[in-house]
């Protein structure tokens, strides 16, 4: 920061890395602009880490009008909050998505008439921990013999080298799952268009996969909070209820619900519009706060 000497530093969401990076640069007195925030997950240390950062930040790129409120409710002057929708939508306008034989030569296998897309991380906070509540899920995947099972690894936080190798271990001992430590944007979105739904407990499964009209089964707290759309199917952690949901999924019902879903995050766009406001923004004397009394 010190060499670069920047403007403004932008941050996105609520990753203790982030977090740093917001400490660094208030510090420096660099002013910062925050993405996503006020949003709100129960089952995890980062709601923590994001409060703060906005409470470090002098912009506010939020995702929905009610984090727009939350935000402000932190003290944050309402002439600096913009609600601008999810930026994770404005990928999966941007990019061409793979096709169903295009990805299915990338992944090296063939998708078959089922699929799922699971995507499993550490629950930091919560009476019951990560590796339990994977094993509950890999217990009721294994016996989804006729269905393609694309897992992504999780992140870096608490028990994820725990949970990697679990995976390891299941994929090992089953043809029908298949482990990749990161497929990226564009094999991730293209993976979400052409599989069945999406399956485990990551903020894309409730952000991202609404706008494809796919349905999300969320497990257990860790995403307790946030917005969601009607593509969304909460269950408790447990093999049964996991299965459960599995089921619906699947049902004819819910499947012609799916075509009527919108997504709370918006439509796209959003980049465009931080871009816009960023560049229309007076960054002279931002540091400085006084806290918004409501």
């Amino acid at each position: 920061l010190s060499d670069l000497k920047p403007d403004i530093v932008v941050v996105l969401g609520d990753r203790f890395e982030i977090y740093a990076a917001a400490t660094a640069a208030l510090v420096a007195h660099i002013p910062i602009a925050h993405l996503h925030g006020g949003e709100s997950t129960e089952g995890v240390i980062d709601e923590a880490f994001r409060h703060s950062i906005t409470k470090m930040s002098s912009l506010h790129f939020v995702a929905a009008e009610e984090y727009q409120q939350r935000v402000i409710q932190l003290g944050e002057n309402p002439e600096r909050v913009y609600n601008v929708g999810g930026l994770g939508i404005d990928n999966i306008h941007k990019l061409t998505l793979l096709s169903r034989s295009e990805l299915e030569a990338d992944l090296g296998f063939s998708l078959g008439q089922k699929s799922l897309l699971v995507t499993f991380h550490p629950v930091t906070l919560g009476e019951t921990n990560a590796a339990v509540q994977l094993k509950e899920l890999l217990s009721a995947l294994e016996g989804l013999t006729d269905t393609q099972l694309i897992i992504t690894l999780p992140n870096a936080d608490a028990d994820g080298r725990v949970l990697t190798a679990m995976i390891k271990d299941f994929v090992a001992k089953y043809d029908h799952a298949h482990a990749f430590t990161s497929l990226g944007q564009l094999r991730y979105l293209s993976c979400v268009s052409h599989v069945d739904g999406v399956v485990g407990n990551s903020s894309s499964g409730l952000i991202e996969v609404p706008s494809f009209q796919k349905g999300t089964i969320n497990i257990g707290d860790r995403q307790k909070g946030r917005l969601q759309a009607d593509s969304i199917i909460n269950c408790a952690p447990l093999k049964t209820s996991i299965l459960k949901s599995i089921q619906m999924l699947y049902s004819s019902d819910f499947q012609a619900e799916l075509k009527e879903v919108k997504n709370p995050y918006g439509e796209g766009g959003a980049s465009q519009r931080v871009l816009t406001i960023l560049k229309s923004a007076n960054l002279e004397d931002l540091i400085k706060k006084s806290f918004y009394n409501l």
